[in-house]
């Protein structure tokens, strides 16, 4: 029989009090993670050592290989490990083990996770912008890949226009809630964990190709295609997965 609201169910004085830890949800990468520190911190990887290459851990760890991306770079934001272009990863001491974590104990999305669901939320978000988008909020999305544009060329990151483009998105569905979502999905877009991530990626002909991914999104949006801006938007971020998960094989 179900109990009404308020309800608080109180064990017998008798009952046995089990000894029960309190279970922690842990995302994947950081317990990952925690076994590479370990290893640094026992000695089993030394100052100066390379780790292996990220297939070797994914295989040995049972993971995939974004996974294991995801946990070096929160090491290396740790300053425990160093991305080296063309060379590898290399452990740069325990000395460094006190440094805060890279989301300072919070339950931080990794970059590949947040990818996911940014193809999921965002995908929707164009598809209805694209159903009840109104002229002047077309002309404010637009403006944005001016700016973008125009941030490129100053020799600027456009990620403040590009922050801008997403969110006018989201408010272009008239639905308040997807509009916080993506504030939140956005504020976890420029953390530490992937914009450590992005460091290594971040060059002109990068913003060139997302730019002109953004225009397909916006034409898509502009023709109300629904089907047209979801699959533009979802192609957009599958192509930023994808080049976050390219190039280390030839770092290692």
């Amino acid at each position: 029989m179900e109990r009404p609201f308020g309800f608080s169910w109180r064990a017998p004085e008798n009952a046995r009090i089990m000894p029960f830890q309190s279970i922690e949800p842990r995302r994947l990468y950081r317990q990952i993670a925690e076994q590479i520190r370990s290893l640094i911190r026992s000695g089993e990887f030394t100052t100066g050592s390379r780790l292996p290459p990220e297939r070797d851990l994914a295989r040995q760890l049972g993971v995939s290989r974004p996974s294991v991306r995801e946990a070096l770079i929160a090491l290396e934001v740790e300053g425990l490990v160093d991305v080296r272009i063309g060379s590898g990863i290399y452990v740069l001491g325990v000395a460094r083990e006190t440094a805060p974590a890279a989301d300072g104990g919070e339950p931080a999305a990794g970059p590949f996770e947040l990818l996911r669901a940014r193809y999921v939320i965002e995908g929707e978000c164009a598809a209805l912008a694209a159903k009840s988008v109104k002229k002047g909020q077309l002309a404010a999305i637009e403006e944005t890949l001016e700016q973008m544009q125009a941030q490129m060329q100053g020799e600027r990151q456009p990620l403040d226009a590009d922050r801008l483009f997403h969110l006018r998105i989201a408010e272009a569905t008239g639905n308040g809630a997807l509009v916080a979502v993506v504030k939140m999905l956005w504020d976890e877009r420029t953390g530490p964990l992937y914009q450590q991530l992005e460091h290594h990626y971040d060059s002109p002909e990068l913003w060139v190709a997302a730019i002109a991914e953004h225009r397909a999104i916006v034409k898509a949006i502009a023709e109300r295609n629904p089907d047209g801006a979801r699959s533009a938007m979802q192609r957009h971020l599958n192509k930023a997965y994808k080049r976050f998960s390219q190039g280390w094989d030839a770092l290692q």
